[in-house]
């Protein structure tokens, strides 16, 4: 190659290094001005959900209780400040990446956020169902214990594991892509039917056997009450 040649391949490639690096700054300066931004956001939401005291939805007793029995412990309005943190990064992060004309990235970005919405709900449905589950197990157990039946803690077992397969078909329907969702209301329907079976099974038992007791103790009263006069 002569100097003429070399002359123009040095010229053609900072043509386009030039533009890039230039491109490469702004994005760079886009990105740490997004993410500041999004940082003063999450902090914003946290400290508004904090003065109206949000947290203290979840201090009740049931819910605390119900949420240290499964292990989560955290702090709700500091999650959802970090939850709108993040999702303003990613705007920023998608900005940046516009700048840069990485066309397939940015798709990728955007799939990333529209997917987002579908986290949080999945994440308030697993928070909801643990503490309806441990709700609705407590007040069966007690409405079955003053039957006077028996079986309270089976009913109200078979009853909370009915609430958990439903939140875990409902999870998997938020977090699985859609061509998956047809698959999961087919084991979602199998499942809840052999569940409905299984809890009119459980109190059916529960009724019937802790009946039979009941049946037993009236007709040695009616004997008693026979062999009085």
């Amino acid at each position: 190659m002569t100097y003429a040649d070399w002359s123009i391949t040095i010229q053609s490639f900072l043509q386009q290094l030039l533009p890039f690096i230039g491109r490469l700054l702004l994005a760079i300066i886009v990105f740490i001005i997004g993410y500041l931004i999004s940082i003063g956001i999450g902090r914003l939401i946290t400290e508004v959900l904090k003065s109206v005291k949000f947290n203290k939805l979840f201090e009740k007793e049931g819910w605390r209780k119900a949420l240290q029995r499964a292990n989560v412990d955290v702090n709700p309005a500091e999650f959802i400040g970090v939850i709108f943190k993040w999702i303003f990064v990613i705007v920023a992060l998608l900005m940046a990446v516009d700048v840069l004309k990485l066309t397939a990235f940015a798709g990728f970005l955007t799939q990333v956020l529209n997917y987002l919405p579908n986290v949080v709900l999945a994440v308030l449905v697993f928070i909801v169902a643990i503490v309806i589950s441990d709700l609705v197990e407590k007040v069966v157990r007690v409405a079955i214990e003053r039957l006077k039946v028996g079986y309270g803690y089976l009913g109200a077992s078979i009853v909370k594991w009915a609430i958990w397969v439903f939140a875990f078909f409902l999870i998997l329907g938020l977090l699985l892509p859609p061509q998956a969702n047809a698959l999961v209301q087919t084991l979602y329907s199998s499942i809840v039917y052999g569940v409905v079976g299984a809890l009119a099974l459980g109190i059916g038992l529960a009724i019937g056997l802790g009946g039979k007791e009941t049946a037993g103790r009236i007709i040695a009263d009616m004997y008693k009450k026979i062999d009085e006069r």
